[in-house]
């Protein structure tokens, strides 16, 4: 194969010798002028003068005096001049998006040099079609027919007013030129068009070299013919028989322009540069069901046929440059050298979460005139990467802000006394004055934006990180410009216009990799293969809406008047799209193309049209393959886990056995390994909008020990280092006490205040007014709804006498086991210990009651058998809690500190939901029966307890999980265990 461009290099040195000096080429895009450089110098064999290289819109810029206006200053001009000229007092935030629209119609009218009056003809006046001369009958009959769809006789409200819209797009188009044009600015259209039509402009190149052309807009011909006629310019097309015979749109225009624009290299051989699609090649079409095994696919791809050492002769081209990332990670470590073209997308770097964090901490992340902020924001950009830059304390920040979960913390609070970095990322961007605007919040915004893009440039300056440091300044430069533009009055939007805009510009900029261009395999987008030629060619995602592009026809120049005047349509973008495809395959002769065939996630599953159309037309066999993902999906194997020697010393060293140590283990032993075993802890996120079940639920234990250690003197109650209190002496409850209690209305409010302030907040300052969101607001509603209805049943059961609250019992029991008889210490907390009055003839007896907020289930365990059963049937029984009420039982059964007396014990679960019938009874029930006392259960229950503790003793008998995957699913350990 040999590159187009070394052919026309070759021919120039023929024509010109190796001094250029007065020569320019020009070609469609830069990177060309590279390759065309390498090969004149290997070519010549000794220094040249080499010519210029300019692009085709370097040729126009060089010849104006203007310049292209900022795409955001052009449309903010724009909303100025279509508010004077329509008299619509249309927001410019509202305005931006069709606004763009707009520009893009003004600027396809001046590149293909419509006449804009003509164009714009009020629709009203048919008679003005009478003097065009210069249109075809076809031209004509299209203008008429959308002419014809605004007679009087079928007008419509929608018609009437896109008609009065279309009656001042002339008045905007020429006020838009003028406005710009006095600040010496124009789109890039109208200095297209300005260019050729200045006869004064003298081009001082000798000779111009139009390289490697495909479309021309009008405005460029009208160039060409120009310079042309001067006997300047001449032509170099790359194009394929294949497609210029016949009707294929790959040729469509080229097909046009050597008719008028004769082609340099018509004296050569044309089967050797115009005649290699008909030569033998290897095309190879592979599917694949992602985008990310495709560019996985890229490694196998290089490492097949030793590809990775052809060094340039070998390309890869993403028709979704979003896989870049993917491509880059994938190629394999054989490759030396790889020049990349695709600049890497600004979006994909750190900087542009950054920015979106820091505007949500600023905007929805901070109530309106307020000092606080909401913690969850708060949270989010302390814990991005570039955070350390702002501040060194952040990370102590977060430790205090989880240690005391306040989720309104204030600025005062988050400054951390006036540290610096944190005090600007926490500033108070609100003017408090009558004044303050929208235009001045967003002033601010920009100006904080940046001052912590300087703060981390000046912390990270000694970073030995390329792409970092580029990042930065792409993302400050871009920030600057939109400080200029509001600061000069031209962008005025609201903050969330304003941040849309952020987004778009990030979003479409890139950063350019630096390299030889010349050597390694290259890595390039679709526009980038223009004029350049390849012996290996992998194509990704090479799908219908991308190749071609998704191509749409938003325009308010409707499709007739387009098609009438000449201006771009679809059908031209498909023929665009059509030349690059076949250009970039048409001298390789080892060819892949893959394709996403996935339906799903916007995904048509379909091939290119011009992959189709290579098959039927091509006459090229062509071999159909399959990617699959490289891994089977991991079946669940529910390995278990043998109680090594090291997993036994861990059990050993469990100093208390708790009711959730045992029910863990019974629920599921693999869960218990993981948890106890292994130690790993649930995370504890904080989260602003959620309170939890354990949470919920430790907040209405203090709650409660709150309200009724407020009947206890201060000699009653007895604090340790830790702050935890105690009873120390029984407090007697009346139903006179409670009812006194209960007349001061806010009592539970407070009491609930408190508990959330300990337990959710962790401030134990009294001082502290918390302040609720939403979902805490109702949760406290809920909480003080179960406190009331706690006291409302406790009145019933008056007089009773409180023990103790959040109580820690503790006993040892003997176990015989597989290794001897070995002592363990057993027990827990106690939420309630209390003793009611005389039933069944039994003088006092002792509760242990346990707090539940959820709903009691309506069957019960039949017998202690059932309670140590750990099936799905038993457990729906709440058999834990059982297992934990009958244990504390015995265990206070048993005491003599709590029970000296050897009163009965009964074991209790309160359901608080399900309490509010008259005669609710929280004692429980083995099958019918209450249990009034535990002791002709004690005998069977500590049997089978001590089978327990034996079974979690025995080495012999390893971890497994549970056969009941529905526990699976709220397991936060599932992951680990799959």
């Amino acid at each position: 194969m040999k590159a187009f461009l070394k052919t026309v290099a070759q021919d120039m040195l023929a024509k010109y010798g190796t001094n250029m000096s007065d020569i320019a080429v020009v070609f469609p895009n830069k990177r060309a002028a590279l390759f065309l450089n390498t090969y004149l110098a290997q070519l010549a064999g000794k220094p040249i003068w080499t010519p210029t290289y300019i692009t085709i819109s370097d040729l126009f810029r060089r010849h104006s005096d203007l310049k292209v206006a900022d795409p955001i200053k052009s449309i903010c001009d724009l909303h100025k001049v279509f508010v004077a000229c329509t008299g619509i007092d249309e927001t410019l935030d509202h305005f931006y998006g069709w606004g763009q629209l707009l520009l893009a119609d003004f600027d396809d009218v001046d590149k293909n040099m419509v006449d804009a009056k003509l164009l714009f003809a009020n629709l009203s006046d048919i008679h003005e079609l009478d003097d065009v001369s210069y249109l075809t009958d076809y031209q004509k009959a299209m203008i008429k027919k959308f002419f014809s769809n605004f007679s009087d006789d079928h007008n419509t409200e929608l018609k009437k007013r896109f008609l009065q819209l279309w009656s001042h797009f002339y008045d905007i188009y020429v006020g838009f030129n003028q406005k710009l044009a006095e600040q010496q600015l124009a789109y890039e259209g109208a200095l297209y068009r300005k260019v050729v039509n200045d006869e004064d402009i003298d081009f001082h190149y000798k000779k111009y070299l139009f390289i490697g052309f495909n479309m021309m807009q009008i405005v460029e011909q009208t160039l060409c013919d120009r310079l042309l006629k001067q006997g300047k310019a001449l032509f170099y097309w790359d194009y394929d028989k294949y497609y210029m015979e016949g009707q294929n749109e790959a040729g469509h225009y080229i097909r046009q322009y050597l008719k008028h624009y004769p082609n340099e290299l018509a004296s050569y051989p044309q089967k050797d540069i115009y005649d290699n699609m008909s030569k033998n090649k290897d095309i190879t079409y592979i599917s694949a069901p992602t985008e990310n095994i495709q560019a996985r696919y890229v490694n196998a791809w290089l490492k097949e046929h030793n590809r990775y050492k052809m060094g340039r002769n070998v390309a890869i081209v993403l028709s979704d440059e979003n896989l870049l990332q993917s491509v880059i990670h994938s190629l394999p470590e054989e490759v030396k050298s790889v020049n990349i073209t695709i600049g890497y997308p600004l979006q994909q770097t750190p900087f542009y979460s950054l920015i979106q964090q820091l505007i949500q901490l600023q905007g929805t992340g901070h109530p309106q005139h307020s000092e606080t902020y909401r913690l969850h924001y708060v949270l989010t950009a302390l814990r991005h990467p570039y955070t350390r830059f702002i501040s060194s304390r952040y990370a102590d920040l977060l430790e205090k802000l989880e240690e005391q979960k306040r989720f309104y913390p204030s600025r005062d609070f988050l400054s951390m006394d006036g540290d610096e970095g944190l005090s600007l990322l926490f500033r108070n961007l609100e003017e408090q004055t009558a004044e303050a605007t929208q235009s001045s919040y967003n002033k601010q915004l920009i100006s904080y934006l940046l001052d912590i893009l300087r703060m981390i440039g000046t912390q990270a300056k000694d970073l030995n990180d390329p792409l970092f440091h580029e990042s930065l300044y792409r993302t400050y430069t871009l920030l600057n410009r939109l400080q200029e533009l509001i600061t000069s009055g031209d962008l005025e939007v609201d903050t969330i216009t304003l941040e849309r805009l952020i987004q778009q510009l990030i979003q479409t900029t890139s950063i350019p990799f630096h390299g030889e261009p010349a050597e390694g395999i290259q890595v390039m987008g679709v526009l980038e293969t223009r004029n350049l030629d390849f012996d290996h060619i992998l194509v990704l995602s090479c799908n219908e809406g991308k190749i071609p592009k998704g191509v749409n026809d938003s325009s308010f120049i409707p499709y007739s008047l387009r098609k009438a005047y000449g201006l771009t349509t679809v059908e031209n973008k498909v023929a665009i799209f059509a030349y690059y495809f076949h250009s970039m395959l048409q001298r390789a002769h080892d060819i892949t193309l893959t394709y996403n065939n996935a339906t799903e996630d916007g995904q048509s599953g379909e091939m290119s049209r011009f992959m189709l159309q290579l098959m039927v037309e091509s006459q090229h066999p062509i071999v159909r393959k399959t990617l699959i993902a490289g891994q089977k999906p991991l079946r669940p194997a529910y390995d278990e886990e043998p109680k090594t020697e090291e997993v036994m010393k861990v059990l050993d060293d469990v100093r208390m056995l708790t009711p959730t140590f045992l029910n863990t283990y019974q629920r599921c032993q693999k869960q218990f390994y993981y948890k106890y075993v292994k130690g790993l802890l649930e995370p504890d996120e904080i989260d602003e909008d959620e309170v939890d079940n354990r949470i919920f639920g430790n907040i209405f234990h203090r709650a409660a020990e709150l309200f009724y250690y407020g009947f206890a003197s201060k000699s009653d109650i007895q604090t340790d280092e830790k702050g935890k209190q105690q009873l120390i002496r029984p407090i007697v409850i009346t139903a006179d006490i409670l009812d006194q209690a209960m007349k001061d209305k806010m009592l539970v409010d407070r009491l609930v205040d408190q508990a959330f302030r300990e337990e959710l907040f962790k401030v134990g300052n009294n001082d502290y007014h918390p302040k609720y969101n939403g979902l805490q607001l109702i949760n406290k509603e809920v909480i003080a709804s179960y406190l009331r209805q706690l006291i409302s049943i406790d009145r019933r059961q008056t007089p009773f006498t409180i023990i103790g609250m959040e109580l820690v019992v503790s006993d040892t029991l003997n176990v015989n086991t597989s290794r001897g008889e070995k002592q363990f210490k057993i027990g827990g907390f106690i939420d309630r210990l209390d003793a009611i009055s005389p039933i069944s003839n039994i003088s006092e007896r002792i509760r242990v009651i346990d707090y539940k907020t959820g709903r009691a289930q309506t069957t019960h365990p039949k017998d202690i058998d059932e309670m140590f059963s750990a099936t799905p049937q038993a457990l729906s029984k709440h058999t834990d809690y059982y297992l934990q009420a009958f244990l504390y039982s015995m265990i206070i059964k048993n005491s003599k500190r709590y029970n000296s007396a050897q009163d009965p014990v009964s074991p209790g679960l309160l359901f608080i939901q399900n309490a509010g019938a008259e005669d609710y009874d929280p004692t429980l029930k083995l099958g019918r029966e209450k249990i009034e006392d535990i002791t002709p259960y004690e005998e069977d229950f500590m049997a089978h307890l001590r089978s327990l503790i034996a079974d979690i003793y025995n080495p012999a008998l390893p971890l497994r999980p549970t056969c009941d995957k529905k526990r699976c699913e709220y397991c936060p350990y599932a992951g680990l265990c799959k």
